[in-house]
């Protein structure tokens, strides 16, 4: 195995989620947030279309947008569904996160490039943020959560009606230990040799 592979495996293995609530508010320089981003960029990407766009936010936006995020819900949730612990959380998720990225899957012009496809290469792009992530000690969570999913939250950042709120990346750090990694299936139930 080369040194190479055998360092790309092991941030690829050491990857883990860790929740917006067990980061400790502890401050990414936005030089780092900047690499990660730049990581991103080199996603694959069919007809180099390159169909992502992050929106970060830190300090006082990132404060902004949790208010927001909870006046989306509230304002778009049914009142015999709308629960004040939801409208809480939503509000402050990001009290202790750094950075807070939205990850949009921005279409592009070519309509001979399956929506699909471009999915795909913003998701990739998500992938490389959270890998550096992994690579630099730095915590990450993707989530789809509260109203990233919602047309309400697309309408409120101004997207357009093919792009994708693919998900909110929770950047930060955390005292908690690293979990263990764990497989719910073993590999070779889900890989097939023909």
């Amino acid at each position: 195995m080369s040194n190479e592979f055998a360092q790309i495996a092991d941030v690829i293995k050491k990857r883990r989620s860790v929740s917006w609530a067990k980061m400790n508010g502890q401050v990414i320089p936005d030089e780092k947030v900047n690499e990660l981003l730049a990581l991103a960029d080199w996603a694959p990407t069919h007809g180099r279309t390159e169909p992502w766009l992050f929106l970060v936010y830190k300090g006082e936006a990132l404060k902004q947008f949790g208010q927001s995020h909870a006046d989306l819900y509230w304002q778009n949730t049914a009142e015999d569904k709308r629960q004040q612990a939801t409208y809480e959380k939503l509000l402050h998720n990001v009290d202790k996160a750094s950075h807070l990225v939205v990850s949009v899957m921005k279409r592009g012009e070519n309509p001979k490039i399956p929506q699909i496809e471009e999915i795909a290469a913003a998701s990739a792009a998500i992938q490389n943020i959270l890998l550096g992530a992994t690579a630099l000690g730095i915590s990450s969570f993707w989530s789809t959560g509260g109203m990233t999913l919602h047309p309400a939250l697309k309408e409120h950042l101004h997207l357009g009606t093919e792009d994708i709120v693919l998900g909110l990346i929770f950047l930060g750090y955390t005292d908690e230990p690293a979990k263990e990694g764990i497989r719910n299936r073993p590999l070779h139930e889900k890989v097939k040799w023909l």
